[in-house]
């Protein structure tokens, strides 16, 4: 059980807990920088409009004073702000309403950084009680305001409201050319069973990526993942060219159900470890060696030599492991028939992978008044932060190519086949696709 105490010695509380000069120097240097900052903001403001005067000659926006002291929680810890007030008495045409200054750098509601706000859903995810909030950070950042259980609860229905608008949103303007799929189980304090994340994430037409869709599911099971593709594709999600997920029977059942058109991609990643768990440990850094040629080969060709010669190294003294590669080849090796650029994508999961590295391998439950509602809005939460950070695929450009059917031979677009007939269609090339939406 996972339990943050505060200290509570008469030297800690005359203090913040583990206050230290350096701590100190750094808020007062964030204080400074945001008090210049924003003076700097106001003093923009005023002067652009320094020429806009009343008929008495008086100027309409001037300085005046400033606002109540408060502390905002950032990344440097907890910081006091006076921020300067702004008086503007033009009057909107439109509205007719008095028009307001409003800070870009600190806006009026602000209270956390949002590098704060996202490590919120983390350390939910991560099995800690909102109540604990408070102590937990406050230690790190001098201060817990704005962090009572109260707030973060608020906070919490707020993000759940964000999650329920997201699951409901139209597809139909979208396409996902390529997409992630993985099951994701989290120990939120639940105590009969842990939540189950199934994640859903896609490449656009401009090679963007972006989550699709999220939700709770039963052990990954075909029927919740039936579930939500059926839902995607009721709110207007086109097919997807290749799905790429682990070898879970669950979500290719699903697929072959909803999406019967798109092709399958087993995970690498996945597929990996799933060898390596048949073969004693001193088989491993030679059959990594091994499995790496398969995956990082010139071309398909290649690959399938490659397996080949891992299958003759191995088959013989642990012919499960090299069952696991035989079974699954030509899904394993599907991702060599779309761009080279795109292929260290496509091999594995990892875009789903990375975002909840963190959380997704704990093994003790903290027991309290979890609850899957409030889970699925941090997890949506923690994957809305990362998506500002992820990356688009490499030669984006191509991806609208795939989407159009274009043939790619060892990773590279094949403008006019060989073996093309006079009456068959030309296939998609760059110059005839239009750019992506």
């Amino acid at each position: 059980m996972l339990t943050v105490v505060p200290g509570s010695s008469s030297e800690e509380a005359a203090s913040p807990v583990g206050a230290s000069l350096i701590d100190e120097i750094v808020r007062e240097g964030a204080r400074r920088m945001l008090a210049a900052a924003l003076q700097a903001e106001v003093d923009s403001y005023v002067s652009a409009c320094v020429g806009e005067v009343d008929e008495d000659g008086r100027r309409l926006v001037v300085r005046n004073g400033s606002h109540q002291p408060r502390q905002v929680l950032t990344s440097a810890g907890a910081v006091a702000v006076q921020a300067p007030r702004v008086n503007d008495k033009r009057v909107d045409a439109d509205t007719g309403q008095r028009q307001r200054f409003s800070s870009a750098i600190l806006p009026a509601w602000c209270r956390k950084s949002p590098k704060v706000t996202e490590v919120l859903p983390l350390l939910y995810l991560h099995g800690l009680s909102t109540s604990d909030f408070g102590p937990a950070l406050g230690q790190f950042l001098g201060s817990s305001a704005g962090l009572s259980a109260p707030v973060i609860t608020k906070l919490t229905e707020a993000w759940q409201g964000e999650q329920r608008a997201f699951a409901g949103r139209n597809l139909s303007g979208v396409d996902y050319v390529y997409v992630w799929a993985d099951g994701v189980h989290v120990n939120i304090r639940l105590q009969e069973e842990r939540l189950c994340l199934l994640v859903l994430i896609g490449v656009r037409a401009d090679g963007r990526k972006e989550l699709i869709a999220l939700s709770d599911g039963y052990r990954e099971s075909a029927g919740s993942w039936a579930d939500l593709l059926r839902d995607c594709a009721r709110r207007g999600m086109r097919a997807p060219v290749l799905a790429i997920a682990d070898g879970a029977l669950g979500f290719w059942s699903a697929l072959r159900e909803v999406f019967p058109a798109s092709r399958e991609q087993r995970c690498w990643f996945h597929k990996t470890a799933n060898v390596l768990s048949a073969l004693p440990k001193s088989a491993h850094p030679g059959a990594k060696k091994a499995l790496a040629e398969i995956y990082n080969a010139e071309d398909a060709e290649h690959a399938r030599a490659a397996a080949k010669a891992f299958i003759e190294a191995y088959g013989t003294k642990w012919p499960k492991a090299t069952a696991k590669i035989t079974g699954d080849l030509e899904e394993l090796l599907a991702f060599y028939d779309y761009p080279a650029e795109h292929w260290i994508h496509l091999r594995t999961t990892n875009p789903i992978e990375s975002t909840f590295a963190t959380v997704r391998h704990r093994t003790k439950i903290t027991r309290g008044p979890g609850s899957k509602a409030a889970g699925l809005a941090m997890a949506f939460k923690l994957i809305e932060a990362a998506q500002a950070r992820w990356r688009a695929v490499n030669a984006p450009h191509l991806v609208a190519l795939v989407r159009a059917g274009a043939t790619f031979k060892a990773g590279h677009l094949v403008e006019r086949p060989a073996e093309q007939s006079p009456d068959q269609p030309a296939p998609a090339t760059a110059e005839s696709i239009p750019d992506a939406a």
